[in-house]
């Protein structure tokens, strides 16, 4: 499954390597923001390979990315761990130019559509009315 998200790295973490039955390995994780309604979210991505570390050394915390990433979940001694893995990360600009339109970080709040209602608008406390509101 690919997904992407339009965001900004928040925080790099250290490049992780070492050697497995298939040689040498390097990875890296990262922690992308991007805004879910009114609120920002937060979630670690990461990547693989020297090719992938170094694309993602081109980018600095702060800078707006969109970010193409895979889902996967394993079970290992009865747990599960999930990882989500960043395979092209990309200037935001470079998104806006093929007609993506990138929603605002922080969205104004919605003006009423109605106005709002005034004290002639209550009901007397002393009315006939029999709800309890």
């Amino acid at each position: 499954m690919a997904l992407e998200l339009e965001g900004r790295i928040a925080r790099k973490l250290g490049v992780q390597t070492g050697t497995s039955a298939r040689g040498t390995w390097s990875k890296q994780e990262f922690i992308f923001e991007y805004q879910e309604g009114n609120f920002p979210s937060q979630v670690c991505m990461n990547v693989w390979g020297e090719d992938k570390v170094r694309e993602l050394d081109k980018f600095q915390v702060g800078d707006k990315v969109k970010v193409s990433f895979n889902l996967s979940s394993r079970e290992y001694n009865g747990r599960w761990y999930t990882d989500i893995r960043a395979w092209r990360i990309e200037p935001a600009a470079a998104a806006q130019q093929g007609g993506y339109a990138p929603q605002p970080e922080y969205p104004a709040p919605a003006a009423p559509s109605a106005p709002l209602p005034t004290a002639d608008d209550m009901s007397s406390p002393l009315s006939d009315d029999d709800l309890p509101f």
